[in-house]
């Protein structure tokens, strides 16, 4: 398990540390690279949202790109956040330059900007970005920027002028950084976990790591490299021959659904990729029948195998598999339960949901739903309660004649006597990811923004509970021993 949920940005800051920002859980850590010891220094739910990209300044302060919500901020030494900027969309490449800061934005047609702390309006010095990422100087005192669409690195001058073009034939580039010798590192994603070496002379170099989703690449004073990977996790040190040195061990950035198949084996959406599949592909919730696998993904679309069924949904999340081999989704944007059969025709099974969240079928196949503060039982197309007053409860599973709901807001998960409706606590004090309260984007200017959480529950062919928690699959065996 790691202890990062995902890494995105990571810079070396004044003390030495590797600082190492967190997109998908909102925080920001310090990170010994010689004892491995971390230090939260932003926490989860404050102001910093969605921290993707972050740098130092030549006084220390640490800026940081916060994409989702579109704010800049600056970090001073004492630790107290000022709001630098508001007006940058999808605020993702950040630099600084001396005492100068440069932003670019994660979007098509996105720009390049210099913004001042200290206040003054922002300059832009490029536009019609194909999707901006993470930036450098380099040596020639120029700012290298890349492409994602168009597979491209550009440069320009931070005081202006017409962008040039340096590279081309890039996968996906999502980094670009320079080394101390001056060679050109630019970093693709994808599963191969591509890295492509320009040197001082142009001479091209592609290494290929293995790391999946790499993200962004820091140099320290011995010219040593370490990568992070937002799809993965995990921090690497970077060898020049392409091999890497795992030093923060990689893991799960959500999860968030969960599902067992009948074989035993365990599948967790991991919002790019159910874990262990190394296809790209944003997947939130999960279910298992027979030999294949169907997942919803929040931007609103359903698929079997991968192959997409059904798009254009209002954040579908929790999915379950009707005896008849109907998929059945909780469509939580849109309030209503529907239904997928086999010509992929969508049905409105019921409505009337705040946010329905998951759904569950017992051995009579009644249709069961968390919503906002309750679970519900679909009786004529519409929600009869049969528990409320919960806090948060997601994940929903059906074991012989019990309920049991994961109620995030507790940590907790508890069983529901179907027959008597007797409630009793099943686990308690389990590691979930906090709640949000301050809901993010989950689109941002046409990209992909953060997901909403979802805690999601399964029962094993054993009888064991599965519960998707903060950054790990928890195992609830069936019969345990009493503490």
């Amino acid at each position: 398990m790691s202890p990062f949920r995902g890494t995105n940005g990571i810079a070396f800051g004044p003390d030495g540390r590797l600082h190492v920002a967190e997109y998908l859980s909102g925080r920001i850590s310090a990170l010994d690279l010689a004892t491995g010891e971390i230090e939260v220094i932003v926490p989860i739910g404050g102001v910093v949202q969605s921290p993707d990209d972050l740098a130092f300044g030549a006084d220390g302060s640490m800026y940081i790109a916060d994409l989702a919500p579109g704010r800049v901020w600056r970090r001073d030494p004492l630790g107290e956040h000022t709001l630098v900027s508001d007006e940058v969309k999808a605020p993702n490449g950040i630099t600084c330059v001396g005492d100068r800061l440069f932003v670019n934005e994660m979007r098509p047609g996105g720009r390049l900007f210099e913004l001042f702390p200290d206040g003054g309006e922002p300059v832009v010095l490029a536009a019609d970005l194909a999707i901006g990422n993470a930036m450098q100087a380099g040596p020639d005192g120029h700012l290298y920027y890349p492409h994602m669409l168009t597979g491209e690195v550009h440069r320009i001058s931070p005081d202006g002028g017409t962008p040039e073009l340096v590279a081309d034939g890039l996968h996906s580039p999502v980094a670009v950084r320079f080394d101390r010798e001056g060679t050109l590192l630019i970093l693709s994603a994808g599963v191969e976990g591509e890295i492509t070496r320009i040197s001082p002379t142009g001479q091209r170099q592609v290494l290929t790591t293995g790391v999946f989703g790499l993200d962004n690449v820091a140099v320290d004073d011995d010219n040593r490299v370490y990568v992070s990977s937002f799809a993965g996790g995990g921090i690497a040190e970077l060898h020049p021959d392409g091999r890497i040195r795992q030093i923060v061990p990689q893991g799960l950035v959500g999860p968030y659904g969960v599902a067992v198949d009948p074989g035993g084996v365990v599948h967790a959406a991991d919002h790019y990729r159910v874990a262990g599949d190394q296809a790209v592909s944003f997947t939130h919730g999960v279910a298992a029948d027979r030999d294949r696998l169907h997942t919803t993904s929040q931007y609103g679309e359903v698929r079997t195998d991968g192959k997409v069924r059904v798009k254009e949904l209002r954040c579908p999340l929790g999915i379950a598999v009707r005896d008849d081999g109907v998929l059945v989704v909780a469509e939580t944007g849109a309030g209503r339960i529907i239904a997928i059969d086999a010509d992929d025709t969508v049905t409105a099974l019921a409505d009337g949901f705040h946010e329905p969240v998951d759904v569950a079928f017992d051995a009579g196949q009644r249709c069961y739903v968390s919503d906002e503060q309750g679970v519900h039982r679909v009786d004529g197309g519409r929600p009869v309660p049969i528990v409320e007053g919960l806090a948060a409860p997601q994940g929903l599973a059906v074991r012989d004649d019990e309920l049991f709901v994961v109620e995030a807001g507790r940590r907790r998960v508890l069983a529901i006597d179907l027959t008597t409706g007797a409630i009793r606590t099943e686990a308690e004090d389990l590691a979930l990811s906090p709640l949000e309260t301050v809901p993010r984007a989950l689109i941002v200017h046409g990209m992909p923004g953060c997901p909403r959480g979802f805690a999601g529950l399964a029962v094993a062919p054993d009888g064991a509970l599965h519960v998707s928690g903060d950054g790990a699959v928890l195992r609830l065996p069936r019969f345990r021993s009493p503490i």
